[in-house]
């Protein structure tokens, strides 16, 4: 098998998800990118690792380990992203760069408060 192949796929592959998490609002659709530009990742670990004949095989333990921390990234961002959506109503990256509470919304400390501040 020639390695041009799964490298010309992989470069395809990881510049759409570029493009997805460059030009898409949707944060759903940019963990949806992040997860097909790694794959594309996984695709040239397991070709060079076929190519170069490696006897540990060490480009396939990466994939593996590239899978597992792309599960838990996928599951952590999901559950972020739902409870952002819960929150504010909407999931589009655009109107959530302010993640901080609005200024002019937070309360004034009681007095007990600023006395147990200062102890």
């Amino acid at each position: 098998m020639h390695l041009a192949y799964p490298a010309v796929l992989a470069a395809l592959l990881f510049s759409v998800g570029l493009y997805g998490v460059l030009a898409r609002r949707n944060a759903i659709l940019v963990l949806m990118s992040v997860e097909l530009m790694l794959n594309a990742v996984n695709l040239n670990l397991v070709a060079f690792d076929v190519w170069l004949r490696d006897a540990l095989h060490a480009g396939q333990a990466l994939t593996l380990f590239t899978i597992a921390i792309a599960a838990a990234e996928i599951g952590i961002g999901l559950a972020i992203v739902l409870m952002v959506h819960r929150n504010r109503g909407t999931a589009d990256v655009d109107r959530l760069r302010d993640t901080a509470e609005p200024r002019g919304t937070e309360e004034t400390p009681s007095a007990d408060e600023k006395a147990e501040a200062t102890a």
